[in-house]
């Protein structure tokens, strides 16, 4: 479906996901990257939006079959190149193990002049981000073009990032998330606090099993969850719980003059359906639930 003026706007990476074989066979390939996981939840949830991404004319019916059979709203997505992969093998525990990954068109990414403008025009903006992401929010901010515009941003397991340019990066994001691999009492996590405090931001930062870690101008809060056992894998848990809180954090559409106004009324109710839905993800035995690939 073809972009229109957005209200609300994600932008990342789409990827091929290769599900390598034990038997030699070819592998399996199936549209993935957070980004277009958080577009299929958006898009199941009835959350009007427009999808940034860039995919390579190499596998191109991969992407835009699964993003036209969830009408999902996007750009011209397909530009020449290689499109960003990924290699999976999915463990006897049924926990993925990840390598060889491709960054492909999404090398050097810029968005261009109508993406530009979409953001700017837009009332809230979520980005998933990848190095070359992180560059283009910070671009934008500093040129003054999401001012205005509420802008979240998820920061993955903080692999791409360090305390610094955290800091940086959150001179132009509003709301930031952050899915922590390991212990709560982590230096760096106390680090991520600090400097999130520090520039009057929000951040949510979830561990697991273990609770998530709320944190605004006013303080910070220790949300506990409720431990489920994990009948299927948890490699969709983050991506289902950001685009939950996010749907319901914007549920009022335009109604809300800002992200202040709706983190007030809306913030419990978005952690219940976050919570609920990272649950809900360890029950599928992949990224999205199956019959989401058609």
């Amino acid at each position: 479906m073809t972009a229109r003026p957005a209200d609300i706007v994600l932008v990342g990476p789409a990827s091929i996901d290769r599900y390598l074989r034990a038997d030699g066979a070819p592998p399996d390939l199936l549209p993935g990257g957070g980004a277009l996981n958080m577009a299929y939840h958006w898009s199941r949830a009835g959350l009007p939006f427009t999808f940034v991404t860039r995919v390579g004319d190499d596998h191109p019916g991969v992407f835009t079959e699964f993003l036209d059979r969830h009408a999902i709203v996007h750009g011209d997505v397909v530009v020449p190149g290689t499109s960003a992969s990924i290699d999976i093998v999915m463990r006897d525990d049924r926990q993925p193990w990840m390598d060889n990954f491709v960054e492909g068109v999404w090398s050097g990414f810029e968005l261009d002049a109508a993406e530009v403008a979409l953001v700017s025009s837009a009332r809230c903006v979520h980005a998933v981000m990848v190095d070359v992401v992180m560059a283009e929010v910070e671009r934008l901010g500093a040129a003054g073009t999401s001012d205005g515009v509420a802008v979240s941003a998820d920061f993955l397991s903080f692999r791409h990032v360090d305390l610094g340019r955290f800091s940086r990066t959150m001179s132009a994001v509003d709301l930031a998330f952050v899915g922590w691999p390991g212990a709560v009492d982590d230096p760096t996590v106390r680090g991520i606090v600090g400097r999130a405090r520090d520039a009057g931001r929000r951040a949510v930062l979830t561990f697991g099993s273990q609770g998530v870690l709320v944190v605004d101008p006013d303080g910070e809060r220790w949300v506990p969850v409720d431990a489920v056992e994990v009948t299927g894998t948890t490699v969709g848990c983050g991506d289902a719980f950001i685009a939950a809180f996010l749907a319901t954090l914007w549920s009022d559409g335009s109604a809300s003059p800002d992200l202040a106004t709706a983190w007030a009324d809306r913030l419990d109710a978005a952690l219940d359906a976050a919570r609920a839905a990272g649950a809900l993800a360890t029950t599928w035995l992949g990224p999205l639930p199956a019959d989401a690939y058609g």
